[in-house]
């Protein structure tokens, strides 16, 4: 009669989801391995707490991974027990398993370039990539270790689920097997349920989502150990974080007032130079001493001689952020003062609108715009968006024409490059504006051949190919000096986002989005450095104040020139958590409400002074919510034009 029960059975299931949360552990505990220095936890007590309070992540993806296999498992077929069907559960068991299970050991490395858990937006990223092959085999080949850890881990996992088996059994008593499986079928499904909520049926409670697992953390960067990735892409596999939100002391006055949506600037008087604007990939604030000479880091090496030669006739802003984590973000925010949170904007339902931006006021203008990217035609999906935002001309890889330059992974090299966008620049009639994406310093980490003896390893990978771009970017103004367009030019440099990082004080939450913000102009009056917040989405209204742009346009970002109309501030989102600065707090926003107030000196947000909160600190979440009330509304409703 014990077989009837199916006792057996349900002990079984039991022991193999166990299992599953077993390795979810271990892929915890391999996670803060790999990524110790960003996650920097205090003992090993707080790290088992977190991972206590990651057990209902792991519970809501264990249980959506294994719904097949649970049911298959429960279902009242008569042949469950036998050999043939065991085996065919233990086919559907490890080919889910084993696929949501990779996805954790992908973010022991990617964790590293994005700080924050792989969602599904990644595979919007890879989505225009033509070399998707090559860069997988190379993720092989350079981490070949995870490979292994995955391959030994697996085969423990699967050592393990053999050794406990259903002992074979054909019911007899069908009534009594059919009746006591029933039971035990909407029992399982109502835990089922339950897990996959995050522990509970009640209607006005939401399954638990990726901002959830900030609830219980004191350092907003463990969420990510509280999360695992398969949860992370589950829950953004069928979501639209562009939603119009609606704050009950957030209306228009109050967006007027605190967001100012609409600019005008009269600073200057009316000119028309060239503009070119410089996104280089991964350059960290970190690399360029210029930007770190208040930093007081110990032993501190500078990776950029050319930059920090061109800061001391520039203006430079050394207190800028990224207003995203991914080169997909970085376009959108720089051209168009288009900041991407959770996900990228040009990943969404809204790109394809009319879209005020630095190319459609300076087309108006009579400038003439292009983009140029070494990488494949339409990598990033850059060309899509270029042709959403009206540039004139494309040039990638195909229009270069020279594939013995090509890095074997990303594009055209960075020196090459930046020669045939000079070259086709000089064809150009002024005044023109031209956008490069650089792509040489960027993972694998690898420089031309010639140049193998000049640029040295140094303490991460990238700081060779940092100075290579860096070299690259000296090469260009050496040739555009050259050419009779070069002294009515503004050169602006921009990081899209950061990469590796060495210096303890770049390890810092907030200073993992630190970019360099650099203008240059020939004869220019704008020379110094400004420590005031500053943030991407400010270059679009910079450029404008500064050429006399006699027009109001549509813009969240301001003009770093102007001190007098608006106060500097960054916003920027982790993927769950807004971070939103301005005056003398940074202030961390889940959406709803404000988490944590923090010194705008401690960038490692170790100090919470929500408890203390004062009317600066409710001004400042009150412009938070202002700026994301205004954006999803513009974002959704189409009004990015005005």
């Amino acid at each position: 009669m014990q077989k009837h029960l199916r006792l057996n059975e349900y002990k079984v299931l039991l022991f193999r989801i166990s299992l599953a949360y077993l390795f979810y552990f271990i892929a915890r505990v391999l996670f803060y391995f790999f990524n110790a220095d960003l996650l920097r936890v205090e003992s090993i007590s707080d790290f088992l707490s977190l991972s206590y309070y990651g057990l209902t992540f792991d519970t809501t993806a264990i249980l959506y991974v294994n719904l097949l296999f649970i049911v298959f498992s429960i279902l009242p077929l008569w042949k469950n027990a036998n050999q043939g069907y065991q085996k065919f559960l233990f086919y559907v068991y490890f080919s889910t398993n084993l696929l949501a299970y990779a996805t954790n050991f992908v973010d022991f490395i990617y964790y590293k370039f994005t700080f924050a858990r792989t969602t599904i937006v990644a595979l919007n990223v890879l989505e225009h990539e033509t070399n998707k092959t090559t860069l997988l085999l190379n993720f092989l080949v350079e981490y070949w270790y995870v490979f292994v850890l995955f391959f030994l881990f697996s085969l423990l996992w699967i050592f393990l689920y053999k050794k406990v088996v259903v002992e074979d059994f054909k019911p007899t008593k069908h009534v009594a097997y059919f009746g006591f499986s029933s039971v035990g079928f909407i029992f399982i499904v109502l835990l089922v349920i339950a897990g996959i909520r995050g522990g509970d049926f009640k209607k006005s409670t939401r399954p638990i989502n990726l901002l959830d697992a900030s609830r219980n953390v004191k350092n907003i960067v463990h969420s990510d150990i509280v999360l695992n990735t398969p949860f992370a892409i589950i829950r953004t596999l069928f979501t639209n974080s562009f939603l119009k939100v609606n704050y009950d002391d957030v209306t228009a006055e109050v967006i007027e007032q605190q967001v100012q949506p609409v600019k005008f600037y009269s600073n200057n008087p009316k000119t028309k130079p060239n503009v070119v604007v410089l996104i280089v990939e991964s350059f960290g604030r970190e690399y360029i001493g210029a930007f770190n000479k208040k930093a007081n880091i110990p032993n501190y090496k500078s990776h950029a001689p050319f930059l920090d030669s061109l800061a001391q006739h520039s203006m430079i802003y050394t207190n800028a952020y990224a207003n995203g984590r991914q080169s997909i973000h970085g376009m959108s925010s720089v051209l168009s003062g288009i900041p991407s949170f959770k996900d990228a904007f040009t990943s969404s339902p809204y790109p394809k609108q009319k879209i005020e931006s630095l190319v459609s006021t300076l087309k108006g203008e009579g400038y003439n715009t292009s983009f140029f990217h070494g990488a494949a035609n339409g990598s990033m999906g850059f060309l899509g968006f270029s042709k959403i935002l009206g540039i004139d001309d494309y040039y990638g890889r195909t229009e270069f024409n020279d594939d013995s330059q090509f890095d074997g992974f990303w594009g055209i090299w960075d020196e090459p490059f930046l020669q045939y966008m000079k070259k086709t620049l000089d064809k150009k009639k002024t005044p023109f504006f031209a956008t490069a994406f650089t792509v040489s310093s960027h993972e694998p980490y690898v420089i031309p051949q010639k140049y193998k003896n000049r640029f040295k390893e140094g303490k991460v990978a990238i700081h060779k190919n940092a100075e290579y771009t860096d070299f690259a970017i000296k090469r260009f103004f050496d040739e555009a000096k050259k050419e009779p367009w070069f002294d009515n030019t503004i050169f602006v440099m921009v990081a899209d986002h950061c990469n590796q990082i060495y210096y303890d004080e770049y390890q810092k939450p907030i200073n993992r989005f630190a970019v360099p913000i650099l203008i240059y102009q020939p004869n220019s009056k704008y020379v110094g450095v400004d420590d005031d917040f500053a943030q991407q989405i400010d270059i679009f209204p910079t450029i404008l104040d500064m050429i006399g742009y006699d027009k109001p346009f549509r813009s969240w970002g301001r003009s770093l020139l102007d001190k007098k109309s608006s106060q500097p501030f960054f916003i920027n989102s982790t993927g769950n958590i807004y971070q939103f600065a301005r005056g003398n707090y940074i202030c961390t926003f889940d959406g709803k409400l404000a988490l944590g107030f923090y010194d705008k000196n401690d960038k490692a947000l170790k100090n919470n002074l929500i408890k203390n909160r004062n009317a600066e600190m409710n001004d400042i979440e009150l412009n938070c919510k202002a700026f994301i009330q205004d954006y999803m509304e513009r974002v959704v409703d189409k009004r990015l034009d005005k």
